[in-house]
């Protein structure tokens, strides 16, 4: 698994498209053992951690991916499984145009906010 991931995230950003004015964002856990295993579990000591998703508890990480309106990636990231999803969605949705959808678990007033002042300081710069 450790030598599979930079290859793996070179090959991923090299085939990125670009923004089309509507994009969706999703997570998926990516489950490293059965939570009967953690304390016995070694390949990603100190960097795993456990956390829940909408399926359940889990021991890993989560992989985020944004999406065109055409399926096409945009961006993804990875973070620990227990870090909060909402957390680190800007850096990401940075150089998005148009409007990002994603579900219940990304729903926060602050960064809807950070999100449409991001979107309207864009806009009016592309007036200019």
């Amino acid at each position: 698994m450790k030598t599979v991931l930079v290859p793996l995230c070179a090959f991923l950003n090299t085939h990125r498209a670009t923004s089309r004015e509507i994009a969706f964002i999703d997570s998926t856990p990516i489950k490293i053992c059965d939570s009967r295993r953690i304390k016995r579990h070694r390949v990603f000591e100190n960097i795993a951690k456990r956390g829940k998703s909408s399926m359940g508890w889990f021991y890993g990480f989560k992989l985020h991916i944004i999406v065109n309106d055409c399926g096409e990636l945009i961006a993804f990231f990875v973070i620990q499984g227990n870090v909060d999803d909402r957390q680190k969605v800007p850096k990401p949705a940075k150089g998005l145009i148009g409007k990002l959808f994603g579900d219940k678990g990304y729903i926060a007033k602050w960064l809807t906010s950070l999100l449409e002042s991001a979107l309207t300081y864009y806009q009016c710069a592309k007036k200019i």
